[in-house]
């Protein structure tokens, strides 16, 4: 257990001495105060783990001292220290959340037995804590996974955005999981019990659009009026998340900055108009920065849209996440379809690694499906992989240099092992095609069994009808 931080507040000036004496060589750090008014802004400093709290001082109750901790939200135990040892006390302190109590005199073995106590009680709880708040972290990122620096300052900022309630704009390439960080940014929020609505800015013409949006009244032949809501009225105290915020005419542009800043919504309305409370999220895969400067798209309202901006790395640019993406992704379709699955081969991770993705974490997604379909065994092997990624010739990543030792003989072994096996499958398509795709002559030819030269030919996705279809 971590050395804990005490502090007493007696005006017994012998209690806090007494205290520190025995607590001494318990991994305690004691602190005392004899002032009740200076014991109350230390212990409100939120600065200890533990209070020995007195309850009878003067010029301030024990009693009260203990309401204000409890008011405050100050996450330290607090022990009641009485000379009083009355049950009426004890009994009220305790429904005021005091954690144990002693009364004085008390002997060491008490003092220890009861502040033992207690320290691994708040151990417990700041542990349980913390694991809870990694669990909501965890459950608010859930599907977008990465280890790279850049995937880490992506998390940092989606975290950050989740704190505040100022617009998102969210750029990347297609496939790249924007929609993702989105609804991780609504998960986090304190919008998340909330309605969390999404529009494809590009799915719509504009007319269609701005009623989607803004909503429609229309009046009727009996003079009643028919409201239909828009988005941002349905999504009252949640997030609208809109997509491909680029595809905007210039005339919905200008109506949704008009409502950015008066939060009304006025669309054909006769009626008064409402003022919802939303928190707007806006996606693009296109650079909005130079469409501005292009003047195709509002540069008010780009800076409306971008007080947060997170730009998603394409994955050709984080392949070291690619082996956690692919067993992610192969988990997935494996408990779906109750395949026997359950891994890579070497070279198709040094396959995977090397393509360079141009659909990103989608393509990859569906790449692994494919993959795990076709296969009948418990590995995914070269001849399961598709045809553009066997175009690539392996050569592992080279966009983040390692950073220790262990990280460099890794990346040294898979260049070894691509270029050797890159130097292996021209070796073998050369030599069938000189044979004309006879596997038996070409064996021969080259002094290796029929049998071995059909596991390499395998190994390499290679077939003696493809090498004869090329020629």
């Amino acid at each position: 257990m971590p050395e804990q931080r005490i502090l007493v507040i007696d005006d017994e000036p012998m209690i806090g001495v007494s205290c520190q004496r025995i607590l001494a060589g318990q991994h305690c750090d004691v602190q005392s105060v004899t002032d009740a008014h200076a014991g109350l802004q230390a212990a409100l400093s939120g600065n200890f783990d533990v209070i020995l709290l007195d309850l009878v001082m003067p010029g301030l109750d024990g009693m009260e001292i203990l309401r204000q901790i409890k008011n405050a939200a100050v996450a330290a135990e607090v022990i009641v220290l009485t000379g009083y040892a009355t049950v009426e006390s004890a009994v009220e302190a305790m429904k005021l959340g005091a954690a144990d109590y002693i009364s004085k005199p008390f002997t060491p073995d008490q003092l220890r037995m009861v502040v033992g106590k207690v320290c691994e009680r708040s151990a417990l709880l700041k542990e349980i804590a913390a694991l809870r708040e990694q669990l909501h972290l965890n459950q608010g990122l859930e599907g977008i996974l990465g280890e790279s620096r850049a995937m880490q300052r992506v998390f940092s900022l989606i975290k950050r955005a989740a704190r505040c309630d100022a617009p998102v704009l969210i750029s990347g390439e297609s496939g790249t999981g924007k929609d993702m960080v989105a609804r991780a940014i609504h998960r986090l929020s304190r919008r998340k019990e909330q309605a969390f609505l999404q529009c494809d800015c590009k799915a719509l013409p504009a007319p269609l659009l701005e009623r989607e949006l803004f909503g429609q009244e229309k009046k009727l032949a009996s003079g009643f009026s028919v409201v239909k809501q828009g988005l941002f009225e349905q999504a009252h105290r949640g997030t609208v998340y809109l997509d491909e915020i680029a595809r905007l005419e210039p005339q919905t542009q200008g109506k949704l900055l008009a409502f950015l800043e008066s939060r009304q919504t006025v669309q054909g309305r006769q009626s008064r108009p409402r003022h919802p409370d939303v928190r707007l999220l806006a996606a693009t895969a296109r650079n909005l920065e130079k469409i501005v400067q292009k003047g195709a798209f509002r540069e008010d309202l780009y800076h409306c849209l971008s007080g947060i901006q997170i730009v998603l790395p394409p994955l050709r640019q984080r392949l070291g996440d690619i082996p956690r993406l692919a067993v992610a992704f192969l988990e997935e379709v494996r408990a779906a379809h109750q395949l026997p699955v359950r891994g890579f081969a070497p070279e198709v991770m040094l396959q995977m690694e090397s393509y360079h993705w141009p659909g990103n974490v989608r393509q990859l997604r569906s790449v692994v499906q494919r993959m795990a379909l076709l296969c009948d065994g418990e590995r995914i092997e070269l001849q399961h992989v598709p045809a553009e990624l066997r175009q690539v010739s392996p050569q592992p990543s080279a966009t983040e240099l390692p950073r220790s030792w262990n990280e460099f003989k890794r990346l040294k072994r898979q260049v070894k092992e691509a270029a050797v096996n890159q130097l292996e499958r021209r070796f073998l398509i050369d030599v069938l095609s000189r044979w004309e795709g006879n596997v038996s002559r070409a064996a021969d030819a080259i002094g290796i069994q029929r049998t071995n030269l059909h596991a390499l030919l395998r190994k390499h996705g290679l077939t003696a009808q493809l090498l004869r279809d090329k020629q």
